[in-house]
């Protein structure tokens, strides 16, 4: 596994949905800004934890999908379920 690969890519991504960049939440009283929650990804030698799931062995075929889908340059496909309208 190419964790540097890997890593340069979450870059990437992370880059493309704004990090750092606060969003305007409407309010009952008006608006304010918040900062997107991050969902946190952790690389392990033998795994993943991905937010605050379970470990996931490499072996296991969601995880070498989740991984592959970053190397692809693209958001865990698995993701969508929870981001239905995206990141």
């Amino acid at each position: 596994i190419d964790f540097d690969f890997i890593l340069k890519n979450i870059k990437y991504l992370n880059m493309l949905v704004g990090e750092g960049i606060s969003q305007i939440e409407h309010t009952p009283r008006g608006a304010r800004l918040r900062q997107p929650e991050p969902l946190p990804l952790t690389l392990f030698q033998n795994g993943i934890v991905m937010g605050s799931g379970a470990f996931r062995p490499y072996q296991d075929p969601a995880t070498q999908q989740c991984l592959q889908d970053i190397m692809d340059g693209y958001f865990p496909s698995e993701l969508q379920l929870r981001y239905p309208d995206g990141v």
